[in-house]
């Protein structure tokens, strides 16, 4: 029997906005959002928050304590060597990445992903963005215990941030599946980076309430209220660097 660790990269030194794994969203925490969407998938066999030794982080370990997770802790900006640190300690055949500022993350997809994984575990590496056609702030990636090994052997400068960048980015080697959904919805963004994009999170939530949204619902409602997704259309994503 295959075993998958969900461990979920997390910290309050954000540059755009410091903080933000542990605003309070609709009664809970982001964090607690996305912790809440990897178990509701019901396809991990354990979930670990890996965050880093800085005492700002304090708050990251008591919020992961409260709700029911283990934590890991680790370097700053080499966060693969986070993740091997806690998937050492907690030893399995696969490990599904998340990142704590993605709150409205489809426990759905997470378990497409898992299960994928799980009726391929000779892959290196299942993603939703080989190509990204998700919302920004919803995809889902599961990385063989053995490659994420491999490249924490071997990766260096900005890959060391980015934990599974040196693996998409030089595919030539590995063995990778990507799952594609359609129609195309990769112009949405739905992480939490910049206030405007709070914003955004906020207008969701206010209609949706407390629950994880099922991707197509979600999209569909985006779709419907241009005037939501123009509050963050103008924000782009950091390039692919350290920092």
């Amino acid at each position: 029997m295959t075993r998958i660790l969900g461990i979920v990269q997390a910290r309050m030194g954000s540059t755009r906005l410091p903080g933000k794994v542990l605003r309070p969203l609709a009664g809970r925490s982001v964090l607690g959002w996305v912790v809440r969407a990897a178990r509701a998938a019901g396809t991990l066999d354990e979930l670990v928050v890996a965050t880093t030794t800085e005492p700002a982080d304090d708050a990251v370990v008591a919020e992961a304590s409260a709700l029911g997770v283990a934590t890991s802790r680790g370097s700053v900006h080499d966060v693969l060597s986070r993740f091997v640190a806690a998937l050492d300690d907690r030893p399995a055949d696969a490990v599904v990445r998340f990142t704590a500022d993605c709150p409205l993350l489809d426990p759905g997809v997470v378990a497409a992903a898992a299960n994928a994984w799980r009726a391929a575990p000779w892959l290196d590496y299942v993603s939703t963005a080989l190509p990204r056609r998700l919302p920004r702030g919803t995809d889902v990636e599961v990385i063989a215990a053995g490659a994420l090994r491999e490249l924490s052997a071997t990766a260096v400068g900005h890959h060391r941030t980015h934990v599974t960048s040196g693996l998409y980015s030089e595919p030539a080697g590995w063995s990778m599946l990507g799952l594609t959904l359609h129609p195309d919805a990769s112009d949405l963004r739905v992480t939490l980076d910049t206030p405007d994009d709070w914003r955004l999170i906020e207008t969701v939530v206010d209609h949706f309430g407390d629950r994880p949204v099922a991707l197509p619902e979600l999209v569909g409602w985006l779709r419907a209220h241009p005037a939501v997704t123009g509050l963050n259309a103008h924000v782009r994503q950091k390039v692919l660097e350290a920092g």
